[in-house]
């Protein structure tokens, strides 16, 4: 499964919609996509949502969509 999530860079600063990065991940559940990316990153993670197959294909449309491996 796929899962967005987004975050912040900084955890010191108040999340600002501006300041919201995104990044993909090829996990099996969304606890998985979180331990992931708390073991990895030091980002505060804002959300994380499963992408449906609808929502997949318009990600990939997107220059920027790259699947994050760590």
């Amino acid at each position: 499964m796929i899962f967005k999530v987004y975050y912040q860079e900084l955890k010191q600063r108040n999340p600002k919609r501006e300041d919201t990065h995104s990044l993909y991940l090829d996990v099996p559940d969304l606890p998985t996509a979180r331990k992931q990316v708390e073991a990895h990153t030091d980002y505060n993670v804002e959300q994380i949502e499963q992408l449906s197959e609808q929502a997949l294909a318009y990600e990939q449309q997107s220059p920027d969509f790259k699947l994050t491996e760590f």
